[in-house]
């Protein structure tokens, strides 16, 4: 194991986003800790089901080689404590998941030590530890424990999906939308076609996936889509910003409004990540799906 994370994507995440730990986490709620701590126990040679992250991170860890340094590192950052800790190994370990890091803080917040493991990315089914991670300045996402699970369709290709704005680029063209309306939108983001967008909390993860998607050591490859409500004239905006980038997405999709969950259902991925609560109502029916609670419509 390599005594640091350099040069690897990390991936921090709950024990709850990568396995289905509904039954157990309404003792939790109930502010039983005892009985959850002792139904963990009692279940720890039981494997948990898999969660709704569990295929975007078995994917993920797909990229590593044997015998050659790691290119991506998962980490549970869990508010379990530890004895459930040993349920969550446990479970990684049947299906074959090589997890080998995990921090339990029995009940507390653990966003802070996204900093020391330098994470790229934080899912966790707990919206006060995303948020706290976004204003941390690490893209973070709220799982939806009863999403539709991920297609087995492509087990070489890990698919992601992301919104455009307040996810891959900032939140400035969505509050003029929201301000102003429609018209004064589509002129706002006409008279900058020439100017890129402000990158968004989600702009590094792209980067990551593209370093891993441009170098492949073995058989995975990466497919990604922006599936966004703009449509033209305000698609080239996006277009452009992602140039600038010097970043590609495979497939973009301009719905102008349209529900995004028949698309995304289509294209199946393993993760989808937007800003807005109706767009992922409309997608958790379909696919895997992580609410990004920043920007003007998360105020």
């Amino acid at each position: 194991m390599p005594a640091n994370l350099d040069g690897q994507l990390v991936v921090a995440i709950s024990s709850r986003a990568l396995f289905d730990f509904e039954e157990e986490n309404r003792l939790f709620e109930g502010g039983d800790d005892r009985a959850y701590m002792q139904l963990q126990q009692q279940r720890l040679e039981q494997p948990a089901k898999p969660g709704t992250a569990f295929s975007l991170v078995h994917k993920l860890l797909a990229f590593n080689t044997p015998g050659q340094p790691p290119r991506v590192e998962v980490v549970v950052l869990s508010r379990n404590d530890p004895i459930s800790g040993m349920r969550v190994f446990r479970s990684a370990q049947h299906y074959g998941l090589p997890i080998l890091r995990g921090v339990f803080t029995r009940g507390q917040s653990p966003w802070r030590y996204l900093r020391p493991l330098k994470a790229h990315l934080f899912l966790s089914a707990n919206e006060e530890d995303v948020r706290s991670a976004l204003a941390a300045g690490v893209a973070a996402a709220r799982v939806f424990p009863l999403s539709a699970r991920a297609s087995a369709a492509y087990p070489e290709e890990l698919r992601i999906a992301f919104d455009g704005d307040a996810v891959l680029f900032s939140d400035e063209a969505e509050q003029v939308f929201q301000r102003d309306g429609l018209d004064a939108f589509q002129a706002h983001e006409r008279e900058r076609k020439l100017t890129p967008l402000p990158a968004g909390p989600f702009k590094q993860v792209l980067h990551e996936l593209q370093r891993l998607q441009h170098a492949p050591t073995g058989p995975m490859r990466i497919r990604t889509a922006l599936v966004t409500a703009r449509s033209a004239p305000a698609h080239e905006r996006a277009i452009r910003t992602l140039m600038d980038w010097e970043v590609e997405v495979d497939e973009a999709m301009f719905l102008g409004g349209l529900a995004k969950g028949e698309f995304l259902r289509e294209f199946e991925p393993d993760f989808f990540f937007d800003d807005q609560v109706g767009h992922i109502e409309s997608a958790v029916v379909h696919v895997p799906s992580g609410h990004v609670t920043t920007g003007v419509t998360n105020h």
